[in-house]
């Protein structure tokens, strides 16, 4: 239902993570007998879950311990890994930064030159970790670089950017066709992000196998404040939910929904997953992992842009494991831990077998969902009420974490 926001104009009313909620249906399961598993090209995996390739969050380190544990990380291949071979000194200098000049001071650091080798040993160091190799490049350079990366065993290949779309126009510059640069490659290509029917439809039609389905909820970015552009994450992967449906109307094919930033909690990972997400990508999670190599700080990539950075380098408490983060046990009560099993346990509680089914889950629209009840547990700052405040209260350097929107098993080919 479009509103009228002024004589002429019209807008659509939009929804975040915090503005619905699941609904319970009649029947209930047991969720060891709950399947959370998904498959993107011919590889399978046990948890519908990648990390977002920021240098802060994946290191080829962790990219192995998160593959190991079900998931997949997707390295920045335009980032800091590929940039210097004391990757972890400069990650432990953006750290120290002073919070005042630290956007300045990281457009500097960054403007060191890609490293072709660099690159590929990085890609070749995932691999040898025996888990599947995801890296991210920017539309502007994969034409550049894709070749070498695959020839190192890149596994899936993920063309990412602030919005990409299957139409961009220059007057300047070839654009890339990613219909038939994605019809020519051997490996399975995700895409994106979007944020509207129309764009995860064009995305899907250039043969991708994944659309990541995101314009600035992540808890580092400012692309809404920078460029006033974006769509509530809720509203935005039922939008592409849709378009994969009708694209799997006009073609058989299916194309995997990702739902890009955004999440914080088990809860969230569980509406994503409900609004029609098949898996989703989170950082600022990730991030809080002791092993984590951004030293407590994460940030994105467009936060160094030389011109006109779209994020912010933000701090968080390492306060577990990766393990604890994704798979449990969980020792706090604020939904930030087992990830994974929350998603379990919720779809369980509402009675769905697999990820396909909870994608029909009924949802309600639920304003008052986190404060219903929750007085006590806002005014001492513990669990539900712990959502913002305690983020802010424990935040190192003076840097407070944005909120946002508000079986472990290694994957092989199927």
């Amino acid at each position: 239902m479009e509103i009228e926001i002024g004589r002429g104009k019209k807008a659509r009313r939009a929804y975040g993570f915090d503005d619905i909620a699941i609904v319970p249906s009649r029947r209930t399961r047991d969720p060891d007998d709950v399947d959370i598993s998904w498959k993107l090209g011919d590889y399978r995996f046990e948890l519908p879950l990648l990390a977002s390739a920021m240098d802060g969050v994946v290191s080829p380190k962790t990219a192995g311990s998160i593959g190991k544990l079900g998931g997949l990380a997707v390295l920045n291949l335009e980032g800091i890994w590929a940039r210097y071979e004391d990757a972890d000194d400069q990650l432990a200098r953006i750290a120290q930064l002073p919070k005042d000049t630290a956007t300045r001071e990281m457009q500097e650091i960054y403007k060191t030159p890609i490293d072709e080798d660099l690159m590929v040993q990085r890609v070749r160091e995932i691999k040898d970790l025996g888990v599947v190799v995801a890296a991210s490049l920017t539309p502007q350079r994969v034409m550049k670089y894709y070749e070498k990366v695959l020839d190192a065993g890149l596994d899936i290949l993920v063309i990412q950017g602030t919005v990409v779309s299957a139409e961009h126009v220059s007057q300047t510059s070839e654009p890339l066709n990613l219909k038939e640069f994605i019809a020519e490659l051997p490996v399975p290509v995700v895409v994106g992000g979007c944020a509207s029917y129309h764009t995860g439809l064009h995305l899907m039609r250039t043969g991708a196998a994944g659309v990541l389905v995101g314009v600035g909820p992540g808890a580092a970015c400012t692309t809404r404040g920078v460029l006033g552009i974006g769509v509530p994450q809720a509203t935005a992967i039922a939008d592409v939910a849709a378009a994969r449906s009708q694209h799997m109307l006009e073609t058989g094919e299916y194309v995997k929904v990702i739902a890009d930033g955004g999440m914080r909690t088990g809860g969230d990972v569980s509406k994503a997953i409900a609004c029609g997400a098949d898996a989703v990508m989170v950082g600022s999670p990730l991030a809080r992992a002791y092993e984590a190599p951004g030293h407590g700080f994460h940030w994105g990539m467009a936060t160094f842009h030389p011109s006109l950075p779209r994020g912010a380098r933000v701090a968080t408490v390492q306060n577990g494991s990766l393990q604890e983060i994704i798979t449990g046990p969980a020792r706090e009560n604020d939904g930030t831990f087992n990830l994974m099993g929350a998603l379990r346990t919720s779809m369980a509680t509402c009675g769905y077998q697999d990820i396909a089914e909870f994608n029909r889950a009924e949802l309600m629209i639920a304003p008052s969902l986190q404060t219903e009840g929750k007085l006590l547990q806002s005014s001492q700052g513990v669990g539900m009420g712990s959502r913002g405040a305690a983020a802010a209260a424990h935040a190192p350097s003076g840097d407070t974490e944005s909120t946002g929107e508000a079986a472990s098993k290694t994957p092989a080919l199927a």
